[in-house]
């Protein structure tokens, strides 16, 4: 058997150049001690400590206060040794915040920007990595509301739009490009060499949803359709529209861009009493927040004909299960997942809220919809999934802890 602590030094610098995450070259660096030391360390690269807050529609900002931004990465993690056909339950979802306005390491909710409160008593403090199978399934970045380079928390995060950024080189320190969606449903961008916000002002309906697919910015309106967005400001149209859902979703899978078109209604949650029961004016306007909920009913998906620029049905996703969030879609497939079946979507919905029976339960506002059947409820009544996002499984209170991944120069 080869001895890989003997790779020239040359080699290994070469395989590390080609590792495109942080996370990636530390688990490299862990192999053994001579990996570690001809591999540096990488560093954090902080995108930038400042942004400044985007122009209202008069071009004018607030320039008092600005935004920083910080990346979130979603992992899938899992024991490295599992028994497929009796262990369902060995795969956790969970997002990572490393670089917050508080320089603090957060654990979050995969699909929601909001923190676990209440983790169980005996959750690790730290993990050791090195002791799981890891599958990194998105990344997204948030802006964050800055007062006077004060950080407001999470009340202050009055720009809650989905945020994606290219870098060049792969390396933030040689300049970057942000695209959001501005209050007015206009596409901002924001370049690094420019150091300002520029609203694009191509807008035949507000705009629902950006990407960073293959290289390219791509955005979706309320319309379906569908636009490459050029590092010059200017759009060309990538696809025709889609009519029908109430919100767009752009989803990478498999080598493929999807549209993923939401339906929603209007409806009372269940168990809530009936509208009967207001008697005056004054009660219900106190209570319509509750009562009027937009519920999704259903999704349709489509995948990009970039020769035809058209959006295709697509009536079956196979072994893939997509993942739409506040801030970042993606997908997995049914292996990596270890669940018995795909051609699923689990989205967030504020329908689906509901707060468990015991300290150990998480509040969920998680809906999971079934391409086959077109069914859809609740992710507790999805057994298979539900276990992939709350509680931790058991096997995360049992294993070595360690801090930061290998930063350690000891062998």
């Amino acid at each position: 058997m080869a001895d890989w602590t003997q790779l020239p030094g040359e080699l290994l610098y070469l395989i590390s150049k080609r590792l495109h995450t942080s996370f990636d070259v530390n688990r490299f660096r862990s192999i053994c001690s001579t990996w570690r030391s001809t591999v540096t360390s990488p560093k954090r690269h902080r995108l930038a400590p400042r942004f400044p807050v985007l122009p209202d529609e008069g071009g004018m900002a607030n320039t008092s206060n600005g935004f920083s931004l910080s990346k979130r990465i979603i992992f899938l993690l899992r024991l490295p040794k599992f028994n497929p056909e009796t262990d369902r339950s060995t795969s956790w979802v969970v997002k990572i915040e490393e670089d917050g306005p508080n320089n603090r390491v957060q654990l979050l909710n995969p699909l929601s920007r909001s923190r676990f409160d209440s983790l169980p008593e005996n959750f690790p403090k730290f993990f050791n990595l090195l002791e799981f199978s890891i599958v990194e399934l998105g990344e997204e970045y948030v802006l964050h509301y800055l007062n006077h380079l004060s950080y407001l928390g999470d009340t202050g995060n009055l720009y809650m739009e989905k945020v994606v950024i290219s870098c060049f080189d792969n390396n933030p320190n040689n300049g970057f490009v942000l695209l959001t969606i501005h209050v007015s449903g206009k596409l901002a961008m924001f370049k690094t060499s420019d150091k300002k916000w520029t609203i694009i002002q191509d807008m035949s309906s507000p705009y629902d949803d950006v990407i960073l697919y293959e290289g390219n910015f791509y955005a979706v309106d309320n319309n379906g359709r569908t636009v490459l967005v050029g590092l010059d400001f200017e759009t060309s149209e990538a696809a025709m529209p889609v009519f029908g859902g109430d919100k767009k979703f752009l989803v990478g899978s498999k080598g493929e861009l999807l549209l993923v078109d939401k339906y929603l209604s209007i409806e009372a949650p269940e168990g809530s009493c009936s509208w009967a029961g207001l008697d005056f004016v004054e009660e219900y306007f106190e209570n319509i927040a509750f009562y009027m909920n937009e519920r999704t009913v259903r999704f349709k998906v489509f995948k990009l004909d970039e020769v035809g620029k058209q959006w295709v049905d697509v009536k079956n996703l196979d072994d893939r299960v997509l993942f739409l969030g506040d801030d970042c879609s993606f997908s997995a497939s049914v292996e990596d997942l270890n669940v018995c079946r795909g051609n699923c979507i689990i989205f967030a919905d504020n329908f689906f809220y509901s707060v468990g029976d015991d300290e150990s339960s998480e509040r969920c506002d998680v809906g999971v919809f079934d391409i086959e059947y077109g069914s859809i409820g609740p992710l507790q009544k999805f057994p298979q999934f539900s276990k992939l996002f709350w509680p931790p499984p058991r096997w995360t209170s049992t294993r070595l802890l360690n801090a930061q991944l290998d930063n350690r120069e000891s062998a």
